[in-house]
């Protein structure tokens, strides 16, 4: 881990009212853009027989795709939503029990995560850097990946947007009225939709494993999220020189 001098530190905490930890507060809007776009993920495999999903009412739709995702290893999920004003990009690989890795773009700042063993890390671009730390942060920090314990500190809420466990129990255990919408196909996946008036519409696989394959939702805070690769293998590796960010802000 490359050394961080008191003096680099002092520079930059002088030069900037604010701390890192403002990084960390806009990703945390990440936790709320789950509560708002993702009751669940997934877009299974497909197969030449239908699995009798259609037939089902709302509510066991959604019960037999939490069903459906119990055992699931691993999942893809991109797309793009609105939150706050933000348009908020993801491409994220989850692998349960093993951390996560991929990408978020906030208002087209890229940052890259990958979550790994105890920890959690983030490298964001050097303009990024310079709007929550300022010029000396900019400098000290560019290329650089960040490093903090993962829960507990300030990536400790992004867990729910990292762990496949917490993603998928906890976007299901709360929805509002559902009812069944038409037959559509998704990325090549029919699927049959069931909508929640006040989080949107899931979209559950009808051929192979009941999987959500996606959620969409209008409207000013809307967006899509497409959740597929399901079981396949994930590679998660620790970035070599990250800076402990507890460091910075000691």
């Amino acid at each position: 881990m490359p050394s961080v001098s008191g003096t680099t530190v002092s520079a930059m905490n002088a030069a900037s009212p604010t701390s890192p930890r403002r990084s960390i507060r806009v990703l945390t809007l990440l936790a709320a853009l789950l509560a708002l776009t993702v009751l669940i993920a997934g877009c299974g495999s497909s197969s030449s027989s239908g699995n009798g999903i259609d037939s089902k009412s709302a509510s066991e739709i959604v019960a037999a795709s939490k069903q459906a995702v119990t055992g699931a290893t691993s999942v893809h999920v991109a797309g793009s939503v609105v939150n706050e004003g933000k348009t908020i990009d993801i491409d994220l690989q989850l692998a349960t029990g093993k951390g996560a890795a991929g990408s978020l773009t906030i208002d087209g700042q890229p940052i890259e995560i990958v979550e790994v063993g105890d920890s959690f890390y983030l490298r964001a671009s050097e303009s990024f850097y310079r709007q929550i730390g300022g010029a000396a942060a900019a400098t000290l920090l560019k290329g650089k990946w960040l490093r903090a314990p993962l829960g507990s500190g300030e990536f400790a809420s992004l867990s729910a947007l990292t762990n496949l466990e917490k993603l998928l129990g906890g976007t299901l255990s709360a929805h509002g009225s559902l009812s069944k919408t038409a037959s559509t196909t998704i990325n090549g996946q029919s699927a049959i939709g069931v909508s929640d008036n006040s989080q949107g519409t899931l979209y559950v696989a009808t051929t192979g494993p009941a999987y959500p394959v996606a959620i969409v939702k209008a409207g000013a805070n809307g967006g899509k999220i497409v959740f597929d690769k399901w079981n396949q293998p994930v590679a998660l590796k620790a970035p070599a020189g990250a800076v402990n960010l507890t460091d910075l802000q000691g």
